[in-house]
């Protein structure tokens, strides 16, 4: 007698799926006060004294009514040099106000931060100081007389 034994086995193979891994990209929004190397406008402070004599317009209704004083500006130095977040931090009169907005958001690209080697984001401080010629200011107290 001839006796035949077989089995029969089933085998399931599980793949085993690597756990997927994302990556975010980190986006580095620390904005830095005081760094080792502060940002610097093209030239440096003089240039930066004459690039704002030269493009800041007196607004004509600011003249004539005498308005003068001191605008504090912020504004961030993007790690690439470029200006962003431009805000007032202390106004004297919205004309005024809207003249250094205006004339800080036309700076040309500074040469960044650095913390430690690396360019950072820096916030600055800018007073614009608006005053008027005696001229202007003779003009006006003859217009009121």
């Amino acid at each position: 007698m001839l006796t035949f034994v077989g089995s029969i086995s089933f085998a399931q193979e599980i793949e085993k799926e690597e756990p997927l891994t994302i990556e975010e990209e980190k986006i580095d929004t620390d904005v830095f006060v005081i760094v080792e190397q502060m940002p610097e406008f093209p030239g440096g402070q003089d240039s930066l004294y004459k690039f704002l004599g030269a493009n800041i317009v007196y607004p004509n209704k600011a003249k004539k009514d005498g308005v003068e004083g001191k605008v504090y500006i912020n504004f961030t130095i993007e790690k690439d040099g470029s200006i962003n977040e431009v805000k007032v931090l202390r106004s004297v009169h919205p004309l005024l106000d809207e003249e250094a907005v205006r004339v800080v958001e036309s700076f040309p690209k500074w040469k960044p931060g650095k913390q430690k080697g690396k360019t950072v984001r820096v916030s600055y401080n800018l007073p614009l100081n608006f005053v008027l010629n005696k001229k202007d200011t003779k003009e006006k107290k003859r217009k009121k007389k």
